[in-house]
Order: C-alpha cells, then structure tokens, then sequence
C-alpha cells in the first residue's frame, strides 16, 4: 500500500525520517530567479504528507525511521559493441522504526542504517533471483515432460496424469475444453461458464491465437461479475477454432492487510485532505477484480505447450476430429477397465490366501464373500454360505453384536475389535464356537454410496478358551481363599515386588489384624518383622528364614512346612506351620507367593513340644560336650608340655621313641577335640591337613591305643610292614589316618576272642603322576580270628541307622573319611577269620621302589 509517488521518493532518498508527525510544516519561499522549481525529494527537511501524519497519529507513532529496500528489477542486454549490463531497480519494502514520543535520528546512524539496507537489498536480491532461477528450472522441466506426453501421442495426460498443465505456471485452475468435452482442475468456471467464455473468445479475439489479463472485468469479459473473486485472471491458449486450453487466478485482494488502527467512519476525503482509511479503500478498488499478473517466463511456457499442441493434432478424421485424442480417449478407457480388473483379481487373490479370517455381506446382511481362512476355520465352504444370511451362523450370544455393527457400517460407522462367535460345522462342531474378533468395513460403489460391509477378523479362539479357564480358576481360587469357613486355613500372600496381596479371614482371626489394614504393605518389615511391624517374629533368625522360604518360592523351588511362629494383635504368641507355594498367572509367570499356615492342633502342639524338648535336650548336651573339650584340653596342654620337658633331657632311643608315639597320640586328641563339624565329614567336604610322616611312626602311635585292651584279653598284636616303606616320607592327614587305623584296630580287638592273635599287614602300590610326584596306595589290612564283627554293627558301618550304636557311627565316620583319601573300607570274613580292609592314597616325593 505505497503510492507510487512515495515509490518515487523513497528511489531517491532511501532512509527518511520523521522527527515530529505533530510538528508545523515550515513554509519554503523560493526565489523567483530560479529557472526551475526547487526539489525536496532528497531532503530530509522534507514535511511528511497530511495524510501519513494522521495515519502515525492513529497508530500512536509521534516519530519514525522508514528505510527503503531496493532490489534489482531486470537486466537490460547491452548492444554488440560490447556495452555493460545495467540493472533496473525497484522498492522491494519497506523497514519501518516507530517511536511514541518525539526523536532525532542523527546523520552518521541514519547513514549506517542506509549501509545496513543496502547489504540486506543485496542479500536478498540473490534470494530473488535464485527463487526466479528455480521457478524458471522448474516451468521449462514441467513444460519438458508435458510437451513430451504430447509428442508421444498421449494428449489427455496432461490432464489426466501428473504433472498436469496446472503444475506448469502458478495458478489456482486450469481446464481443457476439446470437441464439447471438458476436464476441469483446481478452482475454475462451470461448464456452463466455460462454453460462454469460449464463444466470447471467438466473437471477439479471433484473430488472436489466445488471451491472457488479470482482470477479465477490465478486459471487457461481460460474465466477469458472475466469476465473483474466484476466477478474475485468465490465460487461453486456442488449440483450433473451437478448442482451448486455460489457466485461472482468483483475485489478489485476500493478499492484502490493513495495518492502521483508529478510524473515524465519519470521516470523508473533501479533495484537499485524504483520511488513511479512505485511502486504503482506493487501494482495494484498484485491486479488487484483479490477479496477480502473468510474467514472461509463464507466457513463454504457456505459447510454448500451445504451438506443439496444435502441432500434434494436425491429424483428423474425416468429421475434423482428432484421431489421436479419440484413439486415447478409447485406450484410456480400455487401460482404466484393465486397471481395475487387475486389482480387483489382485485384491481377490490376497483376500483368498489371508491367514485372517474375511468375510463379506451386502446391504441385507447376505454372505457374499468368505475366504479359506473362514472356511477351516468353520467348517463351512464357501459354496455353502453364500447367499446365507451372517445371522444365521453366528451364536445367538453375538446376534445382537452382529446386527449392530450390520447397521452401524451400512450407515457408514466403522466398528474396531468387536468380539462375534461362528458356529462350527461338521467334524468341528465338538470344538465348540470359533471367537473372532472384527473390525468391519464399508464397501462403496463409485458413487461413494455404502453396498455391503466386509469383516477383517483374527481368531482368538485359542485366547478365549484359555482365559475362560483362567478366569474361572482365579474366580475359584479366591472364592476359596477370601471363603469365611472355618475350613479354611490362614493365608496371606506376596506379590513379585513383596507387597502384601493376600490376607484372609481366617488369617485376620488368627492374627487379629484387618485385612485393609495390612493389604499394599512390605509383607517383610511391615506386616512381619522384629521390631515395628504388626505382626513381630522372635527375632533376626526366624525373620530370615521367612526370606528364604519366600525367595525360594518366587524362583520356583518347591518348600516344605517348617514351624513359623509370630505375636498376634495383643501379644499372644501363634506357633504355626508355614507353607509357601508359587502364584502363576495366565501365561505360567510367577507373580508371587501364597503361604498358608496350619494351625497347631492338640497332636500338633504335643509334637512341636517334643520338638522343643528335643532341641533343648540337644542344647544341653552341646553345652556338655563344649564343656567336656574345654575340660579336656587343659590337662592335655599340661601333658603336651611335660613331654616337651622330657624332650629336652638325656634319654635313650628306646624311651625317645616312647615320647614320640605320646606326642602324636596327642596331636589325635586335639584335632578330635578341635573338629565338631561332622555334617561336612558326611557330607564329604572336609578339608584334610597335609603334613610329612613316616608309615613306621604312625603304625607304633596306632597300635598304642590298642595295648591295654589286648593286655587284658591276652592278645597279641602284631604288624607286617615292608622295610623299603617304613621310613619313606609320606604326605598326608597324619591325625585323621591314625585316628582312622585305631578306630579299627580297637573295634577288632573288641570282638577278637581271649588268649588269640590281631595281625595287621601294609600292602603299598607306586605310580609316577609326574613332575617328581608319586602316588602310593597302600592296603591296611587287619585280621583277627573269630566269629569277627556282628553283621548289624558292619551294616552301620555302610549305612546310617538312626538307633545305631557308638561303636558303629565311629565306623561310619570312619570310612567317610577314608573315602576323603581316595579309599575305601571291606570287612571280609572266611577261613576261621575275618579282616578290615582299609586302602588310602598318599602322596610321596621319592622315586623309590614299593
């Protein structure tokens, strides 16, 4: 909205300011003598309009600074000799500074700010022109590929396909008018219209090849008023006599936004003084049945298309048609009627070998459509429903589900995952309902009207029966648990996180705590715990057994009852058993832990006393037998030193010898005493010392624990050990062997008869394991004559027998041990005697012969 005479000015002086739109304009007097009249166009004293200062007073501006953007226009080609180019300019915009109260802009800013102008009309000047440039690439690439449907005889594609003679210039519509036909794109005339704008082209450019304006009211077109602002510009192009083709533009006053702010309506230009409303108003008038004008470029494409257009229909029939818009009009039809037989066979084809169930009715509910899918999944073929009504093979239980997505899809709703059964048939029908759930789909005709509805479903079948037996057992289960009979046992129960899930009534009696009370709370800490929980445990053990038997059962493990006990509401201490079994849901995934407590009944109470008995019983024999070790070991110190003393003086090898077999007699007892874990001895998982010691010392230590026992029987005791063996450096428990020999070396002098005989004999075996390392397994066996052993103390010695005698859990502890060496044990009996066959592996470094 700048007129053209402040264009002209702001050419000229590219920055103006204004310091006070309220200031009095000074009066300028020129001299008479000048030959010309004076000239303010370049000053900056200059007074603004009347006009323009109302127009800042209206908007509350007192002050401002416009800086002009000025761009190039266009290139004017200079002659052959060689002149420069020279560019025209033009006012691009404007930048516009306000300011509500009065302000000086000085010189040196102003001029920066005209600098500041300069370089952004520069830059975008290059962002002009590149938009031209592309704009240009792109009207000559469009105008390539519709040119070439036209030489490749395909004329109806420029209307038909894409790109189009709309995408060629910029414009609102566009339209072919041939033989009386027409194909109407984007925002155009009616046919009607058309035809009456043709024949005015006729009657009054027919001279001309076509027309092109941006006001069809100022190009005297009398239908323009009935256009309205939809159609103002038009560009024509005439193919022939009677055919044209046309681009459209509505008006450009849409374009336009007045920026003024207070206007008084009752004000009205007098000719001397012009208001800014009124002024704008003109503006529109100028403006209001026009488009935007047709550049160059956009003519040059349009004549362009229109010469090889009328080029390529020279060809006629003998009526003055084209035969080659004919012949496409035909083959456009033909390839369209080809197109959708191939789709419609496509579409068959994929609805066929669906793994999805689909099925199709018509407007009354009638099948006319039911893939393989449907067919195995019903048993029914298609030949067989179709013509069918849906109803009928469906389960009265989703009739009415059916009927109301039939109506709600005819009226062109389209329902999403509703749930129908279909009845099975023949070999199926013991299986049951099949359960789909469907999604239905209008299908329309090419008038948009709705026809038929086709169902898309997937067959959950499986799904349901599934969680209609988990819903029933879950429904079951807690009918069961929440049931108020006395018949039912406590329980309570965790989730995966450890939060309280399950507290029943039998559990809110025994405990005298609600179940929305202890319901959402850390079963382990709040529910039960040792200190502020509500239901307190005896202490840190039995909570961490609680933990345990949790944990184990959320992993999957299977627990057994162990004795669980907690103080109730009131103090009132409950022993139960607690039982702990997983929580699965539909698909089999642990989500928690149900315990259930059994209630000490009389029978019960009376065994958790016994078993109360019985630990205490134990308690006090372990406190007996430590008291027994701490008694027994100080007087064995007292001996240990003795013999050291006795050590230290003169004595002779006989008694040296003597003392020797005293101090690892002593070192048996004190490992004895030191090692109460017999757990790990049966177990197999006792670690075995390893010490150097001769075969010879060892047997002497042995046999000493024998002697007073055969001197009362009148026994003799002897041993066969090899001469080679007797002093070889041997690896291994010193104190667990001995402690092994002797126990049964004493168990067969128990049972060997009066005034008889005890014979052991070592048997060594040598093999090289490498690296200086020698394995010997030696054979210990003890033989004595007699009955030997009775046959239930041997059978102790193999198995564990809770009525089992000293003697024979000494045996078992025996032979556990000596299978920790690599061993064995065999009581053999035959020939009038008996014997224990013990065999060992030792290690040795000694590369000597066994």
């Amino acid at each position: 909205d700048i007129p053209q005479a402040s264009r002209f000015l702001f050419m000229r002086n590219r920055v103006r300011m204004i310091c006070d739109c309220y200031a009095q304009p000074v009066a300028v007097i020129q001299d008479e003598r000048l030959p010309r009249d004076l000239s303010f166009c370049g000053s900056t004293l200059r007074a603004p309009h009347g006009c323009h200062a109302q127009y800042m007073a209206n908007m509350g501006s007192i002050a401002s600074l416009v800086m002009a953007v000025v761009i190039n226009e266009k290139e004017l080609d200079g002659d052959s000799e060689g002149q420069m180019q020279q560019k025209g300019r033009r006012l691009w915009g404007l930048v516009v500074c306000h300011h509500t109260s009065p302000r000086y802009v000085p010189f040196p800013l102003r001029y920066a700010c005209e600098f500041l102008m300069q370089v952004f009309g520069i830059q975008l000047n290059k962002e002009v022109e590149l938009a031209a440039q592309i704009r240009e690439k792109q009207i000559l690439r469009t105008q390539t590929l519709l040119c070439d449907m036209l030489l490749r005889d395909t004329p109806l594609g420029i209307v038909t396909q894409k790109p189009n003679i709309m995408d060629l210039v910029r414009c609102d519509g566009a339209a072919l008018y041939y033989e009386e036909n027409f194909w109407l794109l984007g925002v155009t005339p009616t046919e009607a219209q058309i035809q009456d704008i043709v024949a005015w082209l006729s009657e009054h450019h027919m001279d001309s090849t076509g027309l092109s304006t941006d006001s069809l009211v100022y190009a005297g077109y009398p239908g323009a008023e009935s256009l309205g602002n939809a159609v103002c510009g038009i560009a024509a192009v005439r193919i022939n006599s009677k055919d044209f083709l046309f681009w459209f533009r509505s008006h450009t006053a849409k374009e336009i936004k007045w920026g003024g702010a207070k206007h008084d309506l009752q004000e009205r230009d007098d000719g001397k003084k012009m208001h800014p409303r009124s002024s704008f108003n003109a503006f529109l008038e100028v403006v209001k049945m026009r488009s935007l004008s047709w550049e160059d470029v956009e003519m040059d494409a349009i004549h362009s298309l229109q010469l090889i257009l009328r080029g390529s229909r020279k060809e006629t029939d003998g009526n003055g048609r084209n035969i080659s818009i004919n012949r496409q009009l035909n083959d456009l039809k033909l390839q369209e009627m080809d197109e959708l037989n191939a789709v419609t066979n496509e579409m068959v084809r994929l609805i066929e070998t669906a793994t999805a169930p689909i099925l199709a009715v018509d407007a009354y509910g009638v099948v006319n459509g039911w893939n393989r899918k449907a067919a195995e999944l019903t048993g029914l073929s298609v030949e067989e429903v179709l013509g069918e009504p849906l109803i009928n093979l469906v389960e009265e239980t989703s009739a009415e589900n059916v009927k109301r997505m039939l109506h709600l899809a005819l009226q062109g709703v389209e329902e999403q995952n509703v749930q129908i059964e279909l009845k099975r048939h023949g070999s199926e029908e013991d299986k049951g309902p099949v359960v789909l759930l469907v999604n239905a789909c209008s299908s329309r005709d090419l008038k948009e009207n709705v026809v038929g509805v086709c169902f898309v479903a997937q067959d959950v079948t499986g799904q349901k029966i599934v969680m209609d037996k988990f819903t029933r057992i879950q429904g079951d289960y807690r009918a069961i648990v929440q049931n108020p009979s006395p018949l039912i046992p406590p329980i309570f129960g965790t989730d995966e996180c450890g939060w309280c899930s399950e507290w029943n009534s039998a559990m809110e009696k025994l405990s005298g705590w609600k179940r929305e009370e202890i319901i959402d709370k850390m079963l382990l800490g709040e529910v039960f715990g040792t200190r502020t929980a509500c239901c307190r445990l005896k202490g840190q053990n039995a909570l961490t057994q609680l933990r345990i038997i949790l944990n184990s059962s959320m992993t999957g493990q299977e627990t057994e009852k162990f004795p669980f006990g907690f103080f109730d509401r009131h103090g009132k201490y409950v022993e139960t058993l607690l039982s702990a079994n997983k929580k699965l849901d539909e698909e089999g995934k642990i989500t928690g832990v149900f315990c259930f407590l059994q209630i000490a009944s009389p029978e019960l109470q009376q065994a958790l006393y016994v078993q109360h008995m019985l630990e205490q019983a134990a308690m006090k024999r372990l406190k007996a037998l430590t008291y027994l070790r701490l008694e027994i070991k100080n007087p064995l110190y007292g001996i240990m030193f003795t013999q050291k003393m006795m050590e230290r003086t003169d004595l002779r090898e006989d008694q040296r010898q003597l003392v020797e077999t005293s101090a690892l007699c002593q070192k048996q007892i004190l490992k004895i005493l030191d090692d109460m874990d017999l757990e790990s001895i049966e177990d197999g998982y006792l670690d075995l010392d390893t010490v150097e010691f001769t075969l010879g010392a060892l047997l002497d230590a042995v046999i000493s624990q024998g002697m007073i026992q055969s001197e009362e029987k009148g026994l003799e005791i002897g041993y066969d050990l090899p001469r080679e063996i007797t002093t070889t450096g041997l690896y291994g428990d010193q104190s667990r062997l001995q402690q092994i020999l002797a126990n049964f070396l004493v168990t067969v002098i128990q049972f060997t008869p009066a005034e008889k005989w005890v014979r052991i004999k070592v048997s060594p075996t040598k093999r090289h394991l490498g690296g200086g390392v020698y394995v010997i397994r030696i054979e210990f066996r003890i033989t004595h004559p007699g009955p030997g052993l009775p046959e239930k103390l041997v059978q102790q010695m193999f198995n564990f027998d809770p009525d089992m005698s000293q003697e024979g859990f000494g045996l078992l502890i025996c032979r556990k041990l000596v299978r920790l060496m690599n061993g064995d044990v065999q009581y053999l009996r035959g020939g009038g005697t008996s014997s224990f066959v013990i065999v060992v592996e030792l290690a040795t470094g000694q590369n000597e012969e066994c």
